[in-house]
């Protein structure tokens, strides 16, 4: 551990520091800054040569931006002679481009995939990727760590009475029927289907939730629009108001004001592998991901088994 650092981009410095106060270790210096035309500059503050470094950075909005950053940081660590380089992607992005579902598309999360590895990347780091074949794009090791058993543990603290656990859509079900199984309640999901082959599709609730309180279990808020479908169509069905479950918050428009708003929402729960300032928003809860990740370095760099932290969706 003596000759392993870690440094952060500028996309979850938090979440960064917070992982070096649980390893009892400060984080590495880097310059980080951009020139007037927009392009990335950095710079190595500490000598890092023959070091194991981890880079902390998540690939949120502005998603290319931070792209192009971390690429960049890569490359002077790989020129500054670092024995190994780490990255630690709490949020991965361009998952969800992870198949084509139309002739004439990319599949961008495997063109990335390929991007960070021919740039330098050794290992990968990441949380509840949008599909566990994102995994195989990759010729270097990938560790896929989980924040649904921090989850659990944040919502079998809360007691919360006649709970329901709810999969907003058959990609989800895996993952919610875990938290049902270890809750011991019963569960739910939300599919598209049409009652007449001339109407759209609209959601229909497989499993009763009448007087019943959902847990909604999603890997991702991005706009808001399908969880706030979700929770209206359990009103409609005699729902309790619902709490919301994401690994990763991406709150994109107004999507906090639209969930804070929402009578039918009682909490919604999160982890920081984004980093958004809602403390003082009583209707969010972010969960740290921190100890997690500590724990993930400490097992890569002196050995053992990873396996209690990754994704078995």
């Amino acid at each position: 551990m003596e000759h392993m650092k870690i440094f952060s981009g500028t996309s979850n410095r938090p979440l960064a520091e917070a992982i070096c106060s649980y390893l009892n270790m400060e984080l590495g210096q880097v310059e980080i800054s951009r020139f007037k035309s927009g392009e990335i500059y950095v710079r190595y503050q500490e000598s890092i040569r023959n070091h194991d470094i981890f880079i902390v950075h998540s690939l949120s909005h502005p998603v290319n931006e931070n792209l192009v950053e971390l690429m960049v940081m890569i490359d002077a660590a790989k020129r500054a002679s670092a024995k190994t380089i780490h990255l630690m992607i709490p949020y991965f992005g361009y998952a969800r481009q992870a198949r084509k579902k139309a002739p004439r598309q990319p599949i961008s999360a495997k063109l990335f995939a390929d991007v960070l590895t021919k740039v330098g990347a050794q290992r990968i780091i990441t949380v509840d990727l949008n599909s566990d074949a994102i995994e195989g794009f990759f010729h270097i090791p990938v560790d896929h760590l989980t924040a649904l058993d921090l989850m659990i543990h944040h919502i079998e603290n809360l007691a919360i009475p006649n709970p329901i656990v709810v999969s907003p859509d058959a990609g989800r079900a895996k993952m919610a029927e875990r938290l049902a199984n270890r809750l011991n309640a019963p569960f739910a999901m939300l599919i598209k289907g049409q009652s007449h082959p001339h109407e759209a599709k609209k959601l229909q609730l497989v499993g009763d939730v009448e007087g019943l309180t959902p847990i909604i279990v999603d890997d991702i808020i991005d706009t808001g629009a399908t969880v706030l479908n979700v929770v209206n169509e359990l009103h409609q069905n005699g729902a309790l108001p619902s709490y919301l479950c994401a690994s990763h918050g991406l709150f994109s428009d107004d999507c906090i004001n639209q969930l804070s708003d929402n009578p039918y929402i009682r909490q919604v729960i999160v982890t920081d592998t984004i980093h958004h300032q809602l403390e003082d928003n009583p209707k969010f809860t972010i969960l740290s991901m921190a100890e997690i990740f500590g724990t993930a370095i400490q097992i890569i760099m002196t050995g053992g088994s990873i396996d209690k932290l990754v994704n078995r969706k």
